[in-house]
């Protein structure tokens, strides 16, 4: 059986923007509002955390000061994926010698690969580093798909330990779950999906919803691995709506958006992501009211 790194909800946390680069003092307020509100785990500088548009140097800024505000009370995992096999081990060997938990690890996009490139892509990763390695699977956004057997044969490697899975595919899900058992922990990468997930022996998500509302995020998963299972769908089912809004742009227009209504002061993404549109700030407005964030 692999290392858990977390079993839960783990937050993919947004990256807070001003004027001057990194709002850190608002950056500092959303990882406290995480931990207060029973976050499992934070994940920085992923997809929603917009990494690619930071620089290396903000990068390791921003994972820094997470590892160091954090300070052990849960766990932090960096992205530190890209398309260069050579840049990725930098990163993550840097990441590693600062005390973060684990990687999360994109797929290569643009250059791709095949599914046998992918596996020496990830086998020559993980050879040069100790921390756990989460694969991070997201076809949408890179082209590229893991396939079950890449899975099997990555989860053979010790320290590959989880993948996140947001191809929305539960039919290839459940063929890796089939294939590599315990030997690869899956966390859901689709909010949408947090129960599919752990039906099929799912441990947890890797959230964008939880940066709004952790608290229920992280209830959805305890109960359902506490057998609680018709509050964990109900629960799943109640904040479909208020997901499809979350996503009714792209990732992380919305929830920056949400954040902002909500009180806190996180910016716009960088382009070329841009502000929400008037009428998709109004779906928000309207599903926060009705979830009862808003007043």
């Amino acid at each position: 059986m692999k290392e858990i790194i977390f079993k839960g909800c783990g937050t993919a946390i947004i990256t807070p923007f001003n004027e001057n680069g990194i709002n850190f003092e608002e950056f500092k307020k959303l990882i406290e509002f995480q931990i207060a509100n029973k976050a499992d785990s934070i994940i920085v500088c992923g997809t929603t955390g917009e990494s690619s548009t930071m620089t290396v140097e903000e990068k390791k800024q921003v994972i820094k000061f997470a590892v160091e505000t954090i300070n052990h009370r849960i766990p932090v995992i960096a992205g530190t994926g890209g398309n260069c096999t050579a840049q990725v081990i930098d990163f993550t060997k840097w990441a590693e010698n600062i005390g973060v938990d684990g990687a999360l690890i994109v797929t290569p996009y643009y250059n791709k690969t095949t599914q046998e490139g992918l596996i020496a892509h990830y086998s020559t990763i993980a050879n040069e580093t100790n921390l756990p390695i989460i694969l991070y699977n997201v076809p949408s956004r890179t082209g590229l798909n893991i396939s079950p057997y890449a899975c099997k044969k990555l989860s053979e490697i010790k320290n590959i330990v989880a993948i996140k899975e947001a191809s929305g595919n539960i039919s290839q899900i459940a063929e890796i779950a089939n294939l590599c058992g315990s030997e690869l922990n899956i966390y859901s990468g689709n909010d949408d999906q947090i129960t599919p997930i752990l039906s099929i022996g799912g441990i947890g998500v890797i959230s964008v919803l939880s940066n709004i509302i952790p608290e229920f995020t992280h209830n959805i998963v305890n109960d359902f691995l506490n057998g609680n299972i018709e509050n964990a769908i109900n629960s799943q089912i109640k904040a479909i709506p208020l997901i499809k809004a979350l996503f009714s742009e792209v990732n992380p227009i919305p929830i920056k958006e949400a954040l902002n209504i909500m009180g806190f002061n996180v910016g716009i993404p960088r382009l070329p992501l841009i502000e929400m549109s008037n009428s998709g700030k109004e779906t928000i407005k309207k599903e926060l009211f009705s979830f009862g964030l808003l007043k």
